[in-house]
C-alpha cells in the first residue's frame, strides 16, 4: 500500500508575474525548483496565502537565479504579482518507507531568494 506525502515545498513564494494570455501553468525559477528537487511539467497545488484560493497545475521553468514565479493562464484568475504562495508536490511512498521520508522544505524571502531549506517542521505546540 501506498500512502501520498508531501515531497516538496516552497514557502512563501511571491508571485513576480500572473499571465492570462501564456500557455498555462506556474513558471518557477529553476535554480528554486532544482533545489526543491521539483521536475519540469511535474504537478503541484498552489495555495495562495493573500487570497484563500488553491489550484493544482504543472510547473514549468523560468530563468535560473531569476526569482521568477508566475502564474499563468486560467490560474492567473487565482493570483496576482506580490501574492504570497505555497507551492507543494507530493509523492507516493509505500507504507514499509513512510518512516524513513523526509520532504524538502523550501523557505523564500519577499524576492524569492532561498533563506532556509530544511526536511521537517516543528510541532504545532497550544
Amino acid at each position: 500500500m501506498n500512502l501520498t506525502f508531501l515531497k516538496s515545498k516552497l514557502h512563501g513564494a511571491r508571485v513576480t508575474h500572473s499571465e492570462l494570455d501564456y500557455d498555462g501553468s506556474c513558471a518557477i525559477d529553476s535554480d528554486i525548483l532544482a533545489q526543491a528537487s521539483i521536475h519540469e511539467y511535474e504537478k503541484i497545488d498552489i495555495y495562495n496565502v493573500t487570497n484563500g484560493e488553491r489550484l493544482s497545475t504543472y510547473t514549468i521553468l523560468a530563468q535560473p537565479g531569476s526569482g521568477i514565479i508566475s502564474v499563468n493562464g486560467a490560474a492567473a484568475h487565482k493570483a496576482s504579482p506580490g501574492d504570497k504562495l505555497v507551492i507543494c508536490s507530493y509523492i507516493d511512498v509505500p507504507k514499509e518507507q513512510i518512516k524513513k521520508h523526509k520532504p524538502i522544505l523550501i523557505y523564500l524571502d519577499e524576492d524569492n531568494k532561498i533563506i532556509k531549506k530544511t526536511a521537517s517542521i516543528a510541532m504545532q505546540l497550544v
